[in-house]
C-alpha cells in the first residue's frame, strides 16, 4: 500500500511578493523571505525560500546535523566558506551542503548578495521567523539590530550546529 500525503496532486506558485519576510539581525542584516514551507506546500519534507545578505555582512558559520542544504547564488557575488575552504559565489553558483557540514556565507561587497535556499526536512523558516523581525515589502530597510540573547538555544532546538 502507498502512504498518501498532503502534498498528492498539490502544486503551489509564489509570486515574487508572495510569503512572508523577516528582516535579519547583525551580522546577516538584510532579510530572509520564505517561499515554499509545509503550510503551504502540505510536504514536510523540504522548504525554500531566498536569504538577502545586506553589503559587507554575513551568515555566520554554522553547520546542520539532521538537516541538508542546497544553495544557489541567485544575484550579487561573494564567497561561501564550507569546511574551512573559500568559494567563490556569482550568480548559479550551487552548493550541496550535506550534514554536519560547516558553512558560511560572506558578501564583501557594497551590494545585497542574494542566495536561494532548500532545505530538507524544512524548519529553516522558522529560525527566520524566531530571530527577525516582520517585514513588509517596501519598507525602508531597519537600522542594524541585534541577534536574540538567546539565539545559539534558538539555533540548537532548531538543528543548527557549530554555530560562530
Amino acid at each position: 500500500m502507498t502512504e498518501r500525503h498532503a502534498s498528492d496532486g498539490r502544486s503551489v506558485v509564489m509570486q515574487p511578493n508572495e510569503g512572508p519576510s523577516y528582516w535579519q539581525p547583525v551580522p546577516a542584516n538584510g532579510y530572509a523571505h520564505a517561499k515554499l514551507t509545509p503550510d503551504r506546500t502540505g510536504f514536510p519534507g523540504l522548504s525554500m525560500g531566498y536569504q538577502t545578505i545586506g553589503p559587507n555582512s554575513r551568515v555566520r558559520a554554522h553547520s546542520h546535523d539532521k538537516q541538508i542544504e542546497l544553495q544557489i547564488c541567485f544575484k550579487g557575488k561573494g564567497r561561501a566558506v564550507i569546511d574551512g575552504v573559500s568559494h567563490d559565489l556569482a550568480p548559479g553558483s550551487a552548493a550541496f551542503l550535506g550534514y554536519n557540514v560547516l558553512h558560511e556565507i560572506i558578501n564583501e561587497s557594497d551590494e545585497d548578495l542574494v542566495m536561494c535556499w532548500v532545505i530538507a526536512p524544512a524548519g529553516l523558516e522558522d529560525f527566520f521567523a524566531s530571530i527577525g523581525r516582520a517585514r513588509q515589502q517596501g519598507e525602508p530597510t531597519p537600522t542594524p539590530f541585534a541577534r536574540p540573547t538567546d539565539v545559539v538555544a534558538i539555533e540548537r532546538s532548531l538543528g543548527m550546529q557549530n554555530t560562530k
